[in-house]
């Protein structure tokens, strides 16, 4: 299945636009692909954090002393 693809626009800065462009042409890619590659990376890196926090949300926590107590107790600090 095809999927037509959004237009939009964004405003680089010269230096990040002039790499991207010298990048897409040694891969063989178009700077659309490194672009959407790159936003589905940092998506989904969002959605890895987003899932480690719900799971340490369940943690105990425990103070800035108790903290500093438990390091000195184990000659950390």
């Amino acid at each position: 299945m095809t999927t037509q693809n959004k237009r939009t626009t964004i405003y680089l800065d010269p230096e990040l636009h002039k790499a991207l462009r010298l990048k897409a042409a040694t891969l063989s890619r178009s700077v659309t692909e490194l672009i959407n590659d790159a936003v589905r990376e940092s998506l989904t890196e969002d959605a890895e954090d987003i899932a480690d926090i719900l799971v340490r949300e369940k943690e105990p926590t425990i103070s800035y002393d108790e903290m500093v107590r438990r390091l000195k107790k184990d000659d950390l600090i």
